[in-house]
């Protein structure tokens, strides 16, 4: 199994409620039904309002390496990082078990 982890910063002046960004959660929220490659699906906002905190984050579970790769390459899931590209940055890690 791999996990999948995101964290993601809202790139500076853009604020959750934006349209844009409404958009894409949205857009995450969905991919835990349309994906079948993910086992485990969570995303959501932080809600630890530090300095060094990321503003929102994704869990998820692959049964292997392919499967992390069919995920990444899904429509769906380059679709909705398109969007969050325009207004976050972000940090990944995957972890095997």
């Amino acid at each position: 199994m791999i996990r999948h982890l995101v964290l993601f910063k809202l790139n500076e002046g853009v604020s959750r409620d934006e349209p844009r960004v409404a958009e894409g959660d949205a857009a995450f929220r969905a991919l835990g039904d349309t994906i079948p490659e993910l086992t485990f699906w969570q995303c959501d906002w932080n809600i630890t309002d530090r300095d060094i905190a990321y503003d929102y984050a994704i869990v998820s579970d692959v049964a292997d390496a392919d499967a992390l790769q069919r995920y990444l390459t899904h429509p769906d899931h380059q679709a909705a990082a398109a969007k969050w590209r325009e207004f976050a940055t972000w940090v990944i890690a995957d972890l095997e078990s």
